[in-house]
């Protein structure tokens, strides 16, 4: 019994699996749509890299039809996106350069008003007119505004300028040969029908995973993509040989990939559904990964040469996924988009200045995300559309120590913290408290406590 149902009592996949190993030296690896399409986004230093690594494992790199069908449906859409936001920096910032011209007369004239109307002092107000004229104004943004255009002019440097028919897309060129044949001839259309029929009819209505959230979205047969992808990716591996070990890469990590963490575990994992039916059907062990993690994989294992700033830029497409949920092992590698973290600062009542003085990548990754997932939960803010859920908080009321680096709550300020004695703490939580100003401190105190007394998860009685 425990053998044939193990895949649901096993923990979240971990970096130090001891067989991880063999998925990058002697297996199967899908790279996902999106993994395709990411590689638009990147600089062409990260790109580059990339490829480089990818070539790596390109003996075990294998296209499902479905994957490469997507591609080439959604790649000129990426691309003229890409060029379009580069057009519209520059529109944007003469716009906002503008507005900060309007603005600073705005403000001078207001003055004026105040001291005639409450000093009657015309004298001070006709002074200001000559200190603070229009033609100061337009002299003093002019060198900011030369420096900000030659910054926007430069983007241009990163379009990727392509012709209809592609012929003129490198990075369409090195993708095609990365793969060179590994790639799948089209399903039979009848096989394709059945497969859409069984995602409609069973699957997607009992929440089967993969694609169940996809169902609704457009005709029957566009709402399956990721579960046409999973059979024709099932039907491959059963019918190869010597290959028993799948890897697939994506940036989906929706509900329909995922399980949600609970029962004991704190972060999600992939459907043990998955991974069972993999084995059933096709005899094959399957892992998940994101692309930050692969690529990190093959660096490990096969000693690719990839830089820091590449990983950062791995990490920011993949915001652009938008996971449906951020654990702690996301937060460090994924970070957030800057809007959330303004409204989040500001909904809580933090200064950005604090967000600079955290001198750890990691632990300022962690304060973020944990900051626009309270003020989420705790309705300081809206939530925005797709915003993630953030699955971690820095404290818990249990009796056992729930991590041994954990801190108990006494290490939190007297007075500032209602759960000293009940209550542990995570310690890049506790660090970031202890080196915050007394205001910060009571703030984010104030907000950890909140949040512990809304999540039921959480609450013990006192």
């Amino acid at each position: 019994m425990i053998s044939q149902f193990r895949d649901w009592i096993q923990k979240s996949p971990s970096e130090s699996d001891p067989e991880r190993s063999r998925f990058f030296t002697d297996g199967t690896i899908v790279l996902d749509t999106n993994i395709l399409l990411s590689l638009y986004e990147y600089t062409p230093v990260a790109r580059q890299q990339v490829l480089d690594a990818l070539l790596n494992v390109q003996p075990l790199l294998w296209l499902p039809h479905q994957v490469g069908l997507e591609f080439f449906q959604n790649r000129h859409r990426v691309i003229t996106g890409r060029k379009k936001a580069l057009e519209e920096s520059q529109r944007a910032l003469r716009n906002k350069i503008s507005d900060a011209k309007k603005a600073l007369k705005e403000a001078r004239s207001h003055t004026q008003k105040m001291l005639i109307r409450y000093a009657q002092d015309t004298e001070a107000s006709s002074r200001l007119e000559k200190q603070i004229s229009d033609k100061v104004i337009s002299d003093l943004l002019s060198d900011l505004s030369s420096t900000l255009e030659g910054q926007a002019s430069r983007l241009r440097e990163y379009d990727i300028s392509v012709s209809p028919t592609g012929y003129s897309d490198t990075v369409l060129s090195q993708i095609a040969t990365l793969f060179r044949d590994q790639i799948a001839s089209p399903p039979d259309p009848e096989i394709t029908r059945r497969r859409v029929e069984d995602a409609s009819l069973y699957r997607f209505p009992n929440l089967i995973p993969p694609g169940f959230k996809d169902a609704g979205k457009g005709t029957a047969l566009a709402s399956s993509g990721d579960f046409l992808l999973w059979e024709e990716t099932i039907s491959h591996m059963a019918a190869s040989e010597n290959r028993c070990h799948l890897l697939f890469v994506s940036n989906d990590t929706k509900e329909d990939w995922y399980q949600s963490a609970g029962e004991g575990r704190n972060e999600p994992r992939p459907w043990p559904y998955l991974k069972s039916e993999m084995r059933m059907r096709a005899g094959a062990e399957l892992r998940m990964e994101t692309p930050g993690t692969f690529y990190r994989g093959i660096n490990r294992f096969l000693h690719a040469e990839i830089a820091e700033t590449t990983y950062a830029e791995i990490d920011r497409a993949a915001v652009g996924a938008t996971p449906a949920s951020i654990t702690e092992a996301a937060a460090i590698r994924t970070p957030p988009p800057p809007e959330l973290v303004t409204a989040a600062l500001d909904a809580a009542g933090l200064e950005e200045v604090l967000v600079y003085t955290i001198p750890d990548t990691a632990h300022r990754l962690l304060f973020l995300w944990w900051v626009i997932g309270a003020t989420a939960q705790l309705e300081r803010r809206p939530v925005v559309d797709e915003e993630p859920d953030v699955l971690f908080m820095p404290a818990t009321r249990a009796t056992a120590q729930p991590d041994p680096n954990w801190v108990p709550g006494v290490r939190l300020h007297l007075g500032e913290w209602p759960y000293r004695s009940s209550s542990w703490i995570a310690p890049w939580f506790a660090e970031i408290i202890n080196a915050s100003s007394v205001r910060d401190r009571k703030i984010l105190q104030g907000l950890a406590a909140q949040q512990l007394a809304f999540s039921p998860r959480d609450r013990q009685p006192d």
